[in-house]
């Protein structure tokens, strides 16, 4: 009887693609920026199954949990072509909390998901220490989160990013545009840039057809276009809380994917539709030269991009003179770009003058 004897050779995960020994080193290198995001309510550290976060619910009479999760899409390929990875994790907690405060509610604890192909501890670092600072600015712990090393899925220095953000608001406090009126004022909270959206169609219109390289400059612009293109998402939390705070707010939205023209009516009751007069402010260059390398119609500018405009705020009229001020003395430039009427079934929730 012949017998054969078969010599298996010894693997381990880090020749399939995946470092433990790198991970458990990426942890210890945020561990410092996790916990500059420390708030009340934080319990413990990182390192456990999942983030802890005490409500202290004697705090509130009837606490209403709200929830939102994002990424930035492909602005992610910016980063990328930059080699600048610090800031583009402003932008994951922008997406998330800028979603949140539009309902009234407080960002209490955010977690991230970086997944990439090869783990890079220098280029993960960087990626947290945007997280932590978006965090710091939104006020908002970072509590947890994910990095999933995934070889033969992502390309060796590719990465994606998601992240999650849980706020509260009291529940008879919530803001879901049930209140606006016909009359009330459209105010207007000016952008920085683009943000973190129509990332597809800045890269096809600049980089295909244009032929424009990150490093090259345009008219207008402070620096270069990979610089413009990579500045961080705007976060309103800590303005918008206190406007609440102190004025009657009947209806807010947060100008993100789908633009002006998708997002207003989104908060919008059934009876009520929205002018905006655009000749009310004056969009930041990037976006001039986008429709003119692109050939892009005014319609579908207004569609995708946010067009100048991160967020609105609907206000009763008597009121919106004093809230503009009020912005601009917490540092937010605001415009009153339109008003609220009447509108039939048949007619558009929103018109553009």
């Amino acid at each position: 009887m012949n017998t054969h004897t078969m010599t298996v050779k010894k693997t381990s995960y880090r020749e399939a693609g995946v470092d433990i020994d790198k991970a458990n080193a990426f942890v210890e290198r945020i561990k410092p920026l996790i916990k500059t995001t420390a708030r009340q309510g934080a319990v413990g550290g990182i390192g456990s199954f999942g983030g802890l976060f005490l409500l202290g619910a004697d705090k509130y009479k009837n606490p209403l949990l709200v929830s939102t999760t994002d990424g930035v899409g492909t602005k992610l390929k910016i980063a990328h072509a930059m080699g600048i990875h610090n800031t583009i994790g402003i932008d994951l907690v922008a997406m998330s909390v800028n979603d949140l405060i539009v309902q009234g509610a407080e960002p209490l604890f955010f977690l991230d998901y970086i997944a990439t192909g090869k783990l890079s501890v220098e280029t993960s670092v960087q990626i947290v220490e945007g997280i932590a600072k978006g965090c710091v600015e939104a006020g908002c712990a970072l509590t947890g989160g994910e990095t999933a090393e995934m070889p033969g899925f992502y390309n060796d220095d590719e990465y994606d990013l998601a992240g999650f953000c849980v706020g509260v608001v009291e529940y008879d406090n919530l803001i879901d545009g049930s209140e606006i009126r016909v009359g009330d004022s459209i105010i207007g909270l000016t952008s920085n840039g683009i943000h973190s959206n129509g990332y597809s169609l800045v890269r096809k219109v600049l980089f295909e057809q244009a032929g424009l390289d990150i490093n090259d400059t345009a008219k207008g612009l402070e620096g270069s276009i990979g610089m413009e293109l990579l500045r961080p998402t705007k976060i309103y939390v800590k303005p918008i809380l206190n406007l609440i705070k102190n004025f009657t707010i009947r209806g807010i939205a947060h100008i993100t994917g789908g633009g002006l023209t998708e997002n207003i009516p989104r908060i919008l009751p059934q009876r009520c539709g929205a002018v905006i007069v655009r000749e009310r402010w004056t969009p930041p260059a990037i976006f001039k030269i986008i429709q003119d390398r692109g050939g892009v119609d005014d319609a579908e500018m207004l569609r995708v991009f946010n067009m100048g405009i991160g967020m609105i705020v609907i206000v009763p009229e008597k009121n919106s003179k004093e809230i503009v001020d009020h912005m601009e003395r917490l540092g937010e430039q605001a415009y009153i770009i339109g008003h609220i009427i009447n509108r039939d079934e048949q007619d558009p929730a929103i018109t553009f003058e």
